[in-house]
């Protein structure tokens, strides 16, 4: 402990009222400015995205260090002019540059890592960190809080495990991860460059590059703090049980997700439709935002994003409006009476294919389709070339106007009817039947 004690008490002594006054002015000032900053810098949108630009938020975040170390720089004079001890101030002034200059850097990795606010969150704690370790460093203290570190920890065999270690192991790993997701930021931004791989092909390459990365800087990681690889075949193992009994589902959505992406089946941007999946709408009609490793991401006309997962896109059947030839055929069944000229109704219909949307090439063709119980059955079927600006829209204009040349002309829409004879008084109903005119002979058929 008096290793410990000693500068702390080098310090007391070298230290006057008026150092000890501006370094307490300094830290307060600092430390107020950094969590005004802090509240102001997560409130506002991603610098990405922010047209202010990096640069404005990087003066800002280092503003309330470059504030503290300018009144260093004005007080310093005039504590040597007065005869007063500076050393506090020159070993503050050291600590400040080193955390400017360290959460600069921070700030400056977090923007190579991508946007968010969560990553945002986790900038001053990293900042800090990295300042305390490297602020013992300076201090001279870091060797002896290390030895303590050392002395506490467990023996298994040859191997001593103490608290320094693990800490040790942590941060090497740390490093080596965040590097490999540098690393695989970096050939995503350059995947997504080369416009001539299709849009599926980009992610899935940037996704599997962004998997075997991770893992494999961890591996390293691992490997580079001491820890002996070999062991971890125990840990595989579990987790192959793990996948024999317990992770089918997610590893069978790992790959089908893999999968949809290597075979350009699905993309982003595409409308697709399975009843009874997506979202409030009742065709099942979205759009694919996002594809992701375990589901996709479908956003319907009723603005509702459905995560379904990529097992399910498998195994099921679905309809991709936007794959191959974007042309589609639709149907409108209508009923007319048999009392209607059915040349006339099939003539209205094709007058009422007359919309923007409906192609002329194929043309809109009718059909009598058959003589059914309350009526003829007619059909209008007609072409659109942009089934992803939607099909109930047009499908419902098309009615719409079927049903106002139909009233113009007198052509009637039958509703279903049924003739219904009540019998009154206690008569049986096999009485009021009429009387056989010749007598009933007995059946030789003795098939059934």
């Amino acid at each position: 402990m008096n290793e410990l004690t000693q500068p702390i008490e080098r310090l007391y002594q070298m230290a006057g009222i008026a150092q000890i006054g501006v370094i307490a002015a300094v830290i307060l000032l600092v430390v107020a400015g950094v969590v005004w900053g802090r509240r102001w810098y997560l409130s506002r949108p991603d610098t990405g995205k922010s047209p202010r630009g990096p640069a404005i938020d990087a003066l800002a975040i280092i503003a309330p260090y470059l504030l503290g170390l300018l009144i260093i720089a004005a007080a310093r004079p005039l504590l040597v002019t007065s005869g007063q001890p500076t050393a506090g101030l020159e070993a503050i002034w050291l600590l400040l540059v080193t955390l400017a200059v360290i959460r600069l850097l921070v700030f400056l990795l977090r923007l190579s890592l991508g946007q968010g606010l969560r990553i945002k969150a986790w900038e001053l704690r990293v900042t800090l960190v990295i300042w305390l370790v490297a602020a013992m460093q300076l201090l001279g203290w870091l060797d002896t809080i290390v030895a303590a570190l050392e002395s506490v920890g467990l023996s298994a065999g040859a191997t001593r495990i103490t608290i320094w270690s693990v800490l040790k192991a942590l941060a090497t790993v740390t490093v080596y991860v965040v590097a490999s997701v540098w690393v695989a930021r970096w050939i995503d931004r350059r995947i997504n460059a080369i416009q001539e791989l299709a849009p599926s092909t980009r992610i899935g390459i940037g996704k599997f590059a962004y998997a075997f990365l991770i893992g494999f800087g961890a591996l390293l990681g691992l490997q580079a703090s001491g820890v002996d690889l070999t062991a971890l075949t125990v840990f595989s193992g579990a987790i192959g049980l793990g996948l024999g009994f317990g992770l089918q589902a997610i590893a069978a959505n790992f790959v089908s997700g893999f999968v949809l992406l290597l075979d350009r089946s699905i993309k982003p941007g595409d409308v697709i439709s399975f009843t009874g999946t997506t979202g409030t709408s009742t065709t099942g009609f979205g759009w694919v935002e996002e594809l992701r490793a375990r589901h996709i991401v479908i956003r319907d006309r009723d603005g509702v994003a459905t995560l379904v997962p990529n097992q399910n896109v498998i195994t099921n059947p679905l309809i991709n409006w936007s794959y191959g030839n974007p042309k589609v055929r639709l149907r409108v069944p209508v009923r007319i009476s048999y009392a209607d000229d059915v040349e006339l109704a099939l003539k209205l219909l094709l007058e009422a294919a007359d919309h923007p949307r409906i192609l002329r090439d194929p043309p809109p063709v009718t059909r009598l389709m058959e003589f059914a119980d309350f009526g003829m059955e007619i059909e209008l079927r007609f072409w659109i070339g942009d089934p992803a600006e939607g099909v109930n829209n047009i499908r419902s204009d098309v009615n719409r106007r079927i049903w106002a040349l139909f009233r113009q002309n007198g052509v009637t829409i039958p509703p279903p009817q049924r003739e219904i004879r009540i019998l009154e008084g206690n008569v049986p109903a096999s009485k009021l039947a009429p009387l056989p005119t010749q007598p009933i002979m007995p059946s030789t058929d003795r098939q059934d």
